[in-house]
């Protein structure tokens, strides 16, 4: 199996003038050349996007940083992710350049702001008449989609799209889709993998698991994540500051024992949890003893992350109705961060009829998974 990155030299026609890339750590070959060493090899390399956590992923989570040069390349950088709220292209960058190339690696999770910034690159490149040439990774979650589309108006850098939280597309996809239905006309490229099969997760594809991120470690990580990510809107933690974030999750108010207990007798399909307890070194908590729980995936492809995240939310608030609450919103005015995450507001609400939230789910991903079709190159 060959990612897009690794057939570049077969495309070098479409890289004639001024190139920019748009990358992170996790842009390198099969090999782990990194993208900005093989592309300097066959087009005239002239600038670095970056994107959250920065080109080299030295920037932390929800770090905003301004322009600079890269150290091992010498390449200006323009970042996506400064104090301009909008991550748009300044129009000095865009002038900088005539081809954009996106690599990226993605995990599959709406929430996770690569997509939305590279939906923000579709925007740019069709106002400013700049070719999009995106080199296709393989989605690691596969092809399923799961979980509510998300609301217009909870719309923000983490939710750009109406899309499950779990969306069973690539990037090269999402750019086709995104490009068609909002009808931007954004010259765009796809170079596809080679030898994908998209039912595929990605243990099977016998490939080195490059993190796209510090909280990603690995690919059970991302598989979770769908689901556990909206933790990081409520007063629980999410594992960040510990060995596994986002399998690892707790409180202080929590009894592991009790926790775990109750999780386990729910019988959720490829997973099960032992009790754990953990001081984080860093986010909420942070130097604080936690109660929790330690989320063990037995079956991959049974995993149904969404469906897990809701309710094992639901269970903590269940259990812990005097402690557990929403995280307030960011801005005065604005709605609850876990709104943002989870794509609709139902969590406000002073009733939570899980079970009718889920049927919703299920019936909104199947819509999707028929409507993504149009947009498969695998």
């Amino acid at each position: 199996m060959e990612y897009g990155v690794d057939r570049i030299g077969q495309h070098a026609g479409l890289l004639n003038g001024r190139v920019a890339l748009a990358t992170s750590p996790s842009g390198r070959t099969s090999g782990l050349q990194s993208t900005i060493e093989r592309l300097r090899e066959v087009c005239s390399l002239q600038l670095l996007l970056a994107p959250e956590h920065g080109v080299r992923g030295d920037k932390g989570a929800g770090e905003n940083f301004e322009n600079a040069v890269d150290g091992p390349s010498g390449l200006p950088v323009a970042s996506l992710y400064g104090k301009e709220a909008s991550h748009h292209l300044s129009e000095e960058a865009c002038a900088a350049f005539d081809i954009l190339v996106y690599d990226i690696q993605d995990v599959g999770a709406r929430c996770y702001t690569f997509i939305s910034t590279l939906q923000i690159l579709l925007e740019d490149c069709a106002r400013y008449g700049k070719r999009l040439i995106m080199l296709d990774r393989p989605n690691p979650l596969g092809d399923m989609a799961e979980g509510m589309l998300l609301r217009l108006d909870t719309r923000s850098f983490v939710g750009c799209y109406d899309i499950p939280l779990r969306y069973g597309l690539t990037c090269g996809e999402f750019a086709l889709m995104v490009n068609h239905e909002r009808d931007l006309g954004c010259d765009l490229q796809v170079i596809p993998c080679l030898g994908w099969n998209r039912h595929a997760l990605f243990p099977e594809l016998n490939k080195v698991w490059v993190m796209p991120s510090l909280a990603m470690p690995r690919f059970e990580t991302a598989l979770l994540y769908p689901g556990t990510c909206m933790l990081e809107g409520v007063n629980c933690s999410e594992g960040r500051g510990t060995a596994d974030p986002f399998a690892i999750l707790g409180a202080p108010y929590i009894d592991a024992e009790t926790l775990t207990a109750r999780f386990n007798a729910m019988k959720l399909p490829g997973v099960i949890a032992t009790p754990l307890y953990f001081t984080p070194s860093a986010s909420k908590y942070a130097g604080e003893m936690c109660g929790g729980m330690h989320l063990h995936v037995t079956d991959a492809h049974r995993v149904q992350p969404v469906a897990l995240g809701m309710q094992l939310l639901a269970l903590i608030r269940e259990l812990y109705p005097k402690h557990f609450s929403l995280l307030p919103p960011l801005r005065e005015g604005d709605m609850p961060f876990l709104s943002k995450l989870a794509g609709h507001r139902l969590f406000e609400n002073a009733d939570w009829p899980v079970e009718d939230w889920l049927a919703c789910a299920e019936r909104e991903a199947a819509a999707f998974a028929a409507r993504k079709q149009a947009y498969h190159l695998y």
